[in-house]
């Protein structure tokens, strides 16, 4: 299954719930999100770790592959009134510079990435000491809630797509990284339910891998038809409380 989230840009950039406040504040009891740090964020999409750690003082450059998710992010940078420097680049080999960031971030996007790669580099790109953190901010499907009824409409629609039954903790991240010699290994995770309206699930949903990132318009437009009845018949309340877990991993280079 092919995946592109460049065809999707506006629906990532205007619906996926960037990751909360929290997350910043658990960071930060490592002394990760400093104001004067330098960051760097790996596969930043429409950049929203970048902004947040742009709002908190850093000085952040964002990297992806996919110039159609920067200039979203640049439209909504703007909105926010923070300034992040964007690169076109793959997370296996930036061309930055060595010992050039403090931290090093990837959210929601390690497991696109070839990790064994992705990992040296990181270690490349930090100082001593440095900061690594891989974060994830995932749905999760219970049994009769609304994430697992549409993981079930996505397949039904994309059966390439095999990506449901998520519980967004993802232990082998931890041997990602201590194989290649980071230290001080840590994790951290914890739920919220995140509010979406009807509008605003079928747009996330939209942006997500299974649908607009890898299916014809045509079918998209299918899907989304689908799930505006699947939500009107079995999910009536709007907005929608979404159930949601984030996971990090925090580490230091040598």
């Amino acid at each position: 299954m092919h995946i592109d989230f460049g065809k999707t840009a506006h629906d990532y950039g205007r619906y996926r719930a960037g990751f909360p406040p929290a997350f910043f504040d658990r960071v930060a009891t490592f002394g990760v999100g400093v104001p004067g740090q330098r960051v760097l964020d790996l596969g930043t999409g429409t950049g929203t770790l970048a902004r947040g750690f742009a709002l908190r003082g850093c000085q952040v450059t964002g990297l992806d592959p996919s110039t159609s998710l920067t200039e979203e992010a640049k439209r909504l940078d703007q909105e926010a009134h923070v300034a992040v420097q964007y690169v076109t680049a793959k997370a296996e080999q930036t061309g930055l510079p060595n010992a050039g960031f403090e931290v090093v971030t990837a959210g929601q996007c390690w497991h696109w990435f070839d990790r064994p790669k992705a990992a040296r580099e990181v270690r490349r790109l930090l100082v001593p000491n440095g900061w690594f953190v891989i974060a994830h901010f995932d749905w999760i499907p219970l049994p009769g809630n609304v994430v697992e009824a549409t993981e079930k409409l996505i397949e039904r629609h994309n059966p390439q797509w095999t990506m449901s039954g998520g519980r967004g903790l993802y232990s082998r991240w931890l041997s990602d990284v201590a194989i290649v010699g980071f230290h001080n290994i840590e994790t951290f995770s914890f739920d919220i339910f995140v509010p979406y309206s009807h509008e605003a699930w079928r747009g996330r949903i939209r942006a997500s891998a299974g649908i607009a990132a890898s299916l014809p318009p045509e079918q998209v437009t299918r899907f989304d038809a689908a799930l505006h009845a699947l939500l009107q018949e079995r999910f009536p309340a709007d907005p929608l409380a979404v159930h949601h877990r984030v996971f990090a991993v925090v580490c230091r280079n040598s």
